[in-house]
Formats: structure tokens, C-alpha cells, sequence
């Protein structure tokens, strides 16, 4: 049996029906195959990049394993950004790459190359996925598929790269006399929960934060469970938006840098945070490590035994634990009337969430709320099953910040790597993922521009996609910190420092896609928005004038309750007088 033959078969069988990449001269034969195969469907998309975080974009969505390819060389070093998101947001892809023929490869001659695009792919990957591999033995291909797939969705999920040459790839096998990877399960066992139940039964303003391991379904329904049982606040983390929606009557918001004031200011008088499935990292934290609820207790879930370890926050009991056991053993042994009364808690928090939410933000403290009404126009016309998706920049922290997540609906970002022209690949991979359901691309003009050949692939198949720029003629994130940190010197953020837009109207109709072009005043012609969101395919651009900022923002040197603009001492003092 052909080598390459084997490969898509054995994708097949792994449940992967749609293959993204990009044609190389090392690749053909592994793409031939998929091209040839009756169940799978290959996508040529018009960058690796693209390919790269669309196999993310479908693990993300099947909540299976996504697989891209591409050539040696340059294909490799296109994809890496892919790889390396997957790496940092935990995304199961199986990366193959293709190289020169074996009898090209320099191996250790002490030379820096002697085939054409050929690169030491593999030892280059090695830092950003979870197994890498030169697969330079035909009858080592099963074995080697067989292990990186399984590595890649054993524990803490990731990435893994083959990089087959390309004599391997025509080569012929007998799969039954090939060798097989075989593996023990790893299994972390049931949860120990003696140390954690003392805690919560004494704690009088116990809080929830959910981070990106409690996407699963398994982990929201569980939540759900919990919280019927419980009635104890939660908090999500960027990537654990979508964990939660927001009807739960204590969901306080999203926590961090870019958070929610009211979950910030919640978090900060909780006596004991349970953390599911979050690396509590400082965009959650604050930078002030020493500044994030000293005095309370953190019960700190994860299945990344190095992520516990390794973490400075000293207040911490450890839980080496998947959340989903962790979430079924608390549930078999919280008794609700067993705790401490929480009256005086849930009145905090219905005054802090009653007064300080996002809504409330914006109509305070937003100068400029162009944007922020377009997420909030936008609210009114998602629906169950949706799935939304924002790049990275100010369009992300608007949207993270303000979507309204209802029942069924899916929000992804990147959160780890957080490279720009990250949504409409993404948007692109759970389409296919997900044929039929609406998928809304957010993007700022500075990510739109990254990725404008996804646009291709939107447009070639009719991807149910509505890709909306939030064009601030800026690139926003970086302008804010310039106003702050660099006296308004606006050095490639701005037409005043050498930036510039094309015209994305000509690009939408380029590759043939509908377009709208909407203002701040477009938003109350409600025949124009609900024409745009009934388009199925299409490119919205948002006219957003003037200078734009992300409101709440948490600045260096300030503790997580304190987040800029800064509320009055007095104020702030009567937010948390039920303590006193």
C-alpha cells in the first residue's frame, strides 16, 4: 500500500474529514491521497497560516482532532504561527509537513543545507508542540501516526508535527507487518477532596473561576449541575468565555487585564476562588502577583501538573486533576446546607453586578462608544448555535468584554500566542466543522489585513461567514498604549505614523462577496442590520471615527479592583461598605 495512501486512510479513520493546506513540491503525494480519498475533503487554503489555525478551528468545533499540511521550507515556517497557537490554547492538530527525499537530507553533515527548501523541521518545532518527529522509515509511518495522535489528545491537549520526506510519502507498506503504538492509559484517578471540603464549608464568599478547560461539554454541563446545587459566583477567564452564559443570576463577567469591573471587583472580596481549568496567568491576575486576593484561599484545578508547580502565586492549595472529575466529585459531596450562609455575599455581588457591569461601563466611562454599540447591536441578532469569533486587539477585548453568549452559542479567540488574522481561519476550520451553522468572523482592520486571502476560501465554497471589520483606521491595542506610554507617538498605528488601510470594499468584491459598509448611525436603521445579519455570506466594515480605547483596562501597577478610569475613592470605599 502506498505510503501516502495509508495516511489519509488512517486520518479517516481518526474521524477527520476535512484536511486544510497549501500545494508544495514536498507535500504532492500526501495530498494527492487526500485529494483521492471518497471521505475526505481537501482544502486548499492561500496561506499555511491560514491552514494552520483552520485545523484549529475545526478541532475546536468537532472537539475532535483538526490536521493541516503543507511543503518544507517556507510552507513550514508559514504554518509555525498555526503550530505555535495550538500549542499555547491547547488545540489537538496534527500537523504533517512535508520534506526532501531522504537521500537529499543532510542529517549531520555540518553544512546549513543540501536540498532544496529543505529544513530541520522537527527540532524547530520541538519547543511549540507536544511531539514532534522525522519520519524517515516507511514502515515506521503507522507507528509514528498512531503515537502522535494519541499524544496530541492525551492529557493537556496540543499539537504534534510529522515531517515525512518525500520518498517516504510514494514508498510502499504492508500495514499488518508494520509495527503499532500501543499505550497504557493515563488516568489522574479521583480527586482527593479532603483538604478542599474543610475550606468551603467555612467560606462565606466563595467564587468560581472558569478558564479554558471548562469548555468541553462535559465540563459545561457538569457546571450547570453544580450551580443548581451551589449558587456560588462565577467568573470566567478570556478563554473560559463560553463556559457560562450569561443568565446565570451570580455570573459576575470575564476577570483580568481587559476584564469586566464588576467581575474584578468581585474577585477581589472572595475569601476562597476555586479555579477550573486556568493556568491563572497575569492577564488574569493582574501583574501585582502580590496584590490578587492575598488573604483568600485559591484552590487551583488543573490536569498540567507544571502549570501548578511552577505557578508564583504562593496562597494556592493544588489539585492535579482533570476538571471534569473534579466537577463530578465536588458535585457527589457539596451539601448546600452544610455551608455558610451567603446572604451577605450574594448582596455584594447583586450590587457590584447591578452597578458595574459592562452596560454600565460604556455609558460612564466610554468616550468613544462606536465600537462597544456595534457589539451591543449585534447582541440583539445572534442566535442559539451561533458561533462568534474575535481576532486579536481591540476588537477582541470589545467583543470579549460585551458579547452576550446565549444558550448553545460558541465564543473562540486566541488567548496564549494571540496572533493577529486569527478569525477568519478559525471561522473558516468550524464551518467545515460545523457546515450548518452562522459563524461571525470579527476582525479590526490591522487583522483583517493579515489574513485577506482566508477571504478566498470563504468565497470559493460560500462559507457561511459574516466577516465583520471594525475598521478604527488604527491599529487600536498598541495606539491606546502609545496615548498612555509614548506621548501620542503614533509610529505605525496610525496614518499619522505611516499606517494605512486599503480599500476593503474593493477586496470583499474582488473575491466576489457581498459587502456592507455601516456607521454609528446605520445601527438604528433596523431594515438595513437586519438585512446584513440575514446575509449569509458577506463582509461588513464598521466605520469607527476618532481614537478608541478598551474600558476597563487594568494598569502595571494596579491591583485587579482598581482597573482604569479609576472610581472615586468614595465610591469605591461604599462599593465594598457591606464588609465594614
Amino acid at each position: 500500500m502506498k505510503v501516502s495512501d495509508y495516511i489519509a486512510d488512517f486520518l479517516y479513520s481518526k474521524g477527520i474529514d476535512v484536511v486544510f493546506g497549501y500545494q508544495g513540491g514536498m507535500i504532492t503525494h500526501i495530498i494527492d491521497s487526500l485529494g483521492n480519498h471518497m471521505g475526505i475533503k481537501y482544502i486548499q487554503c492561500y496561506h499555511e497560516q491560514t491552514a494552520a489555525i483552520a485545523a484549529e478551528g475545526y478541532a475546536k468545533e468537532n472537539r475532535n482532532l483538526g490536521c493541516a499540511v503543507s511543503s518544507s521550507g517556507p510552507g513550514v515556517t508559514n504554518m509555525m504561527t498555526g503550530i505555535a497557537d495550538a500549542f499555547f490554547d491547547n488545540v489537538p492538530v496534527l500537523y504533517i509537513s512535508g520534506q526532501v527525499n531522504t537521500y537529499e537530507y543532510k542529517y549531520d553533515k555540518p553544512i546549513r543545507q543540501q536540498g532544496f527548501q529543505e529544513m530541520e523541521v522537527a527540532n524547530l518545532v520541538n519547543p511549540i508542540t507536544k511531539y514532534s518527529k522525522l519520519v524517515d522509515i516507511a514502515e515506521e509511518v503507522p507507528y509514528e501516526l498512531e503515537k502522535a495522535v494519541y499524544i496530541a489528545q492525551e492529557g493537556r491537549k496540543g499539537p504534534v508535527l510529522l515531517d515525512i520526506p518525500l520518498n517516504i510519502q510514494r514508498g510502499d507498506i504492508n500495514p499488518a507487518k508494520c509495527r503499532h503504538f500501543s499505550a497504557d492509559e493515563i488516568s489522574l484517578g479521583t480527586p482527593d477532596l479532603s483538604e478542599i471540603m474543610p475550606l468551603i464549608k467555612k467560606s462565606s464568599y466563595p467564587m468560581l473561576l472558569l478558564g479554558a478547560g471548562c469548555n468541553g461539554l462535559a465540563e459545561k454541563n457538569l457546571i450547570k449541575e453544580l450551580l443548581k446545587k451551589w449558587k456560588v459566583p462565577v467568573v470566567t477567564s478570556l478563554m473560559g468565555r463560553g463556559a457560562l452564559t450569561e443568565d446565570y443570576e451570580y455570573h459576575m463577567g470575564m476577570v483580568g487585564s481587559y476584564g469586566n469591573r464588576s467581575a474584578n471587583m468581585a474577585v477581589s472580596q472572595a475569601d476562597l476562588l476555586i479555579v477550573l481549568g486556568s493556568r491563572l496567568d497575569t492577564r488574569q491576575t493582574g501583574a501585582r502577583l502580590d496584590a490578587f486576593i492575598p488573604e483568600a484561599t485559591i484552590v487551583h484545578v488543573n490536569e498540567d501538573i507544571n502549570e501548578l508547580d511552577s505557578h508564583r502565586i504562593p496562597n494556592r492549595v493544588k489539585v492535579h486533576s482533570k476538571v471534569d472529575a473534579f466537577l463530578r466529585e465536588l458535585i457527589s459531596k457539596v451539601n448546600p446546607m452544610e455551608l455558610s450562609q451567603m446572604e451577605q455575599w450574594h448582596q455584594f455581588l447583586y450590587s457590584i453586578r447591578n452597578n458595574y457591569n459592562q452596560f454600565n461601563e460604556i455609558t460612564r466611562f466610554v468616550d468613544n462608544k462606536t465600537p462597544y454599540l456595534f457589539i451591543q447591536e449585534l447582541n440583539k441578532y445572534t442566535k442559539p448555535a451561533d458561533i462568534v469569533i474575535s481576532d486579536i486587539g481591540q476588537n477582541q477585548m470589545w467583543a470579549a468584554q460585551t458579547i452576550r453568549l446565549k444558550e448553545g452559542m460558541e465564543y473562540f479567540t486566541s488567548g496564549g500566542l494571540a496572533p493577529m488574522g486569527y478569525s477568519m481561519p478559525t471561522a473558516i476550520g468550524c464551518t467545515f466543522a460545523s457546515p450548518d451553522k452562522n459563524v461571525i468572523a470579527i476582525c479590526g482592520d490591522g487583522a483583517f489585513h493579515m489574513s485577506t486571502q482566508a477571504l478566498g476560501v470563504i468565497s470559493q465554497y460560500k462559507l457561511p461567514i459574516k466577516v465583520v471589520i471594525m475598521n478604527n483606521n488604527c491599529l487600536g491595542m498598541i495606539n491606546q498604549f502609545q496615548r498612555l506610554y509614548f506621548d501620542s507617538r503614533f509610529y505605525g498605528t496610525h496614518p499619522t505614523g505611516g499606517f494605512q488601510n486599503p480599500s476593503f470594499e474593493k477586496i470583499a468584491k474582488a473575491y466576489g462577496l457581498q459587502y456592507y459598509r455601516i456607521t454609528l448611525d446605520d445601527l438604528s436603521n433596523k431594515e438595513l442590520m437586519q438585512k446584513v445579519f440575514a446575509s449569509k455570506t458577506c463582509v461588513v466594515e464598521y466605520i469607527i471615527d476618532g481614537l478608541t480605547s478598551v474600558c476597563p483596562k487594568l494598569e502595571y501597577d494596579k491591583p485587579l479592583s482598581k482597573p482604569m478610569p479609576m472610581l472615586d475613592e468614595d465610591e469605591f470605599n461604599k462599593a465594598f461598605s457591606v464588609f465594614n
